[in-house]
């Protein structure tokens, strides 16, 4: 079973006062190991609220969120998204004043996980994002917007987590730079056998994955 993330009768919902907005409807969804998925939604459908509950980063007002067959509450929120996920953000989200390499040991430095060689396997992270020597130890304020996307990318991989989610990736790129990228996400899922999930609006983006999933009314299903 390559099961790595399962949303379990998952529901989300905001409350102000005595009023209650449902943002997600008892989601039922096995995600796996060696797939691309894209979720497409309008604004305001609860992609981002997906995401946080993936992540971790919120919890679900009922429902479980399963990693590898294990709550993870039980596994430590923090704990695992140190230790088990990589996110990649529309706006990069990279550490200003470092360069590539210096983010991607940053990244290194905070997981859980035990990794040999650090400096060395940074270096190869990043040339297998297609980053030259000098854009690796350039401060990543001057290098274009694809590249930064590729460090964001690598930087989320460092960890060695088996699963990476991203928040419009390509949303801030121009369409050739944006199907490269998308390419490295096939590339992670496919070779490295990564489940990757990328929240989009684009349906280009969505044409290039395994399984393409619509969030609508609160629920998820594939289109």
């Amino acid at each position: 079973m390559n099961t790595v993330l399962e949303f379990k009768n998952v529901s989300y919902y905001y409350q102000d006062g005595s009023k209650k907005s449902s943002i997600l409807n008892h989601i039922d969804f096995n995600f796996e190991k060696g797939k691309f998925y894209t979720i497409l939604g309008s604004s305001g459908s609860g992609k981002t609220t997906f995401l946080a509950l993936a992540s971790g980063l919120d919890t679900p007002k009922f429902g479980d969120i399963l990693f590898s067959g294990e709550n993870i509450n039980n596994i430590g929120l923090t704990n695992f998204r140190n230790k088990n996920i990589g996110i990649v953000f529309q706006s990069y989200n990279l550490i200003p004043y470092m360069t590539s390499l210096q983010n991607v040991l940053t990244a290194m430095e905070i997981t859980k996980n035990k990794i040999e060689n650090r400096k060395h396997k940074a270096y190869d992270l990043l040339e297998n994002m297609g980053l030259t020597k000098d854009e690796t130890n350039r401060n990543v304020l001057k290098l274009s917007g694809g590249q930064q996307q590729r460090v964001a990318i690598a930087r989320a991989i460092a960890t060695e987590g088996d699963l990476i989610l991203a928040d419009e990736p390509t949303g801030n790129l121009d369409h050739d730079t944006a199907i490269e990228i998308i390419k490295l996400f096939k590339t992670l899922a496919h070779e490295d056998n990564k489940c990757v999930i990328v929240v989009t609006h684009s349906n280009d983006v969505a044409a290039e994955s395994d399984v393409i999933l619509n969030l609508k009314a609160g629920k998820l299903v594939i289109a």
